[in-house]
């Protein structure tokens, strides 16, 4: 062989060999050699015990779910406050879902979820799906905690530096919810819900004047608490009139009809409210009366807000995809938690509708805490309802969040960033009964008797 063919065959095969070692695959498995073994996560932990904690700091009855799991020490709380139903809630998870979920994965959220939801086999359920947000909110705090992260940094992190929260401001004159919206303005609130009352009527959100001293059982042959659409529906633009006159331009205003007027009338209102540059209208109609959105949308500008008596997605996915609404404004424990939650956010911010979960008083301070996670990481924010916690709540529940300037901020701590006193909370029992919820739903009726839908 003559030497140039034996060198021109070397530098073939050494070409060969550098170029395979090159490769990709085998960069990649070179260096994957070299690299330390990547951790494993969190070691899997399951749930010893699901709890109730029964409490009402502030004369509002709330109903707490602690989940313990196999660390010890680290537990999760979450809110399934269903105020007139509190004991049916309790039932349900003590007695229900406590056996069934005993020994899960704690890390198994969406599974969790729905297993308990066909657990019952009939669903749907206000008092069910209290019972599975307590369960699913603790939840999510346990993951938090575990992360050593608020629970927004596991939710896709910050998207604004806090919620913008709307303040109540009610009375029983023009006067009166002026001065009440004043107070809302000089703590930098830049929302005010405004609700007035008619006189001589059982008027939702401000204080009743009509007489409700009765003793008698109340039916529909003898009312109580009396109302009438036509004095209200004449009332509210000469409100707005007042308080864009007063006020200014610059404060958001907002009202809430709470489902009590018919379909000419919801129409009428919304035309007279547009000169007043509402930031929404909540609750024109009832949930039984959804179909009558399309014909509200085709006959008015004004923004609307529906939701918070809503169970299940079928009732307002049609809103949404439809775009019949501005603002979704469901109960998220009544939708079972932030799992759905953080679904229905999705689901709204493809068609331009924005969030603004239901928050009164009857949302505990953890509630508030887990939508205010969702909210922070969430694009199409749009209002948070209320937030201000009162003395006797703050005690309880430890590291409620913060409003500053009309925002709610989150307290950066681990999860939900709250921890219950149960010590404490066991002396704000709930308020002796019967009845152990209020009497105003269902007995409020118009003057010949036919009962108010709420």
């Amino acid at each position: 062989m003559r030497r140039r063919d034996v060198v021109r065959g070397m530098s073939g095969g050494l070409l060969a060999a550098a170029g395979a070692a090159l490769l990709p695959e085998a960069v990649a498995a070179r260096r994957a050699s070299q690299r330390p073994p990547a951790a494993r996560g969190v070691p899997p932990l399951k749930i010893t015990d699901i709890q109730t904690i029964l409490t009402a700091p502030n004369g509002i009855r709330l109903v707490i779910v602690k989940v313990l799991t196999s660390e010890p020490g680290l537990v999760g709380y979450g809110c399934a406050t269903f105020t007139q139903r509190a004991l049916v809630v309790q039932t349900a998870v003590d007695q229900y879902l406590r056996p069934f979920l005993v020994g899960r994965n704690v890390d198994e959220i969406e599974d969790i979820w729905q297993s308990s939801y066909v657990s019952s086999y009939w669903r749907n359920g206000g008092v069910l799906f209290n019972a599975m947000s307590g369960v699913d909110i603790a939840l999510w705090d346990i993951k938090g905690k575990r992360a050593n992260m608020p629970l927004y940094q596991l939710l896709g992190g910050k998207v604004r530096k806090g919620a913008d929260c709307y303040y109540h401001a009610s009375g029983r004159d023009f006067a009166e919810v002026e001065d009440n919206a004043r107070k809302g303005m000089a703590e930098g609130f830049r929302h005010v819900r405004v609700q007035c009352a008619v006189p001589g009527l059982a008027t939702y959100g401000a204080r009743s004047t009509g007489a409700t001293d009765r003793t008698e059982a109340i039916g529909p042959t003898n009312p109580g608490r009396i109302w009438e659409s036509a004095a209200y529906v004449r009332m509210v633009p000469q409100l707005f009139e007042h308080l864009r006159t007063t006020l200014g331009d610059e404060v958001e205003l907002l009202h809430d009809v709470h489902e009590r007027v018919q379909l000419n009338e919801a129409i009428n209102l919304c035309r007279a409210l547009e000169p007043y540059r509402l930031f929404f209208l909540e609750d024109p109609f009832p949930p039984e009366d959804n179909g009558y959105f399309r014909l509200l949308r085709q006959q008015t500008s004004i923004p609307l807000a529906m939701g918070e008596l809503f169970n299940t997605v079928q009732e307002f996915l049609p809103l949404i995809s439809e775009r019949l609404i501005d603002f979704i404004r469901v109960h998220i424990s009544q939708i079972g938690g932030l799992s759905p939650a953080r679904k229905v956010q999705a689901l709204s911010e493809f068609f331009g509708v924005r969030t603004a979960w239901h928050g009164p008083g009857d949302a505990s301070p953890v509630a508030h805490a887990a939508q205010l996670a969702l909210e922070l990481a969430s694009y199409n924010f749009g209002i948070h309802e209320g937030g201000r916690f009162p003395p006797e709540t703050r005690e309880v529940f430890r590291g409620c969040p913060v409003i500053e300037n009309g925002y709610m901020l989150a307290t950066e701590a681990p999860g939900l960033g709250i921890e219950v006193d149960e010590t404490l909370a066991a002396k704000f029992p709930f308020p002796p009964g019967p009845p152990h919820f209020d009497y105003s739903w269902g007995t409020t009726r118009r003057r010949d008797g036919t009962v108010i839908r709420p």
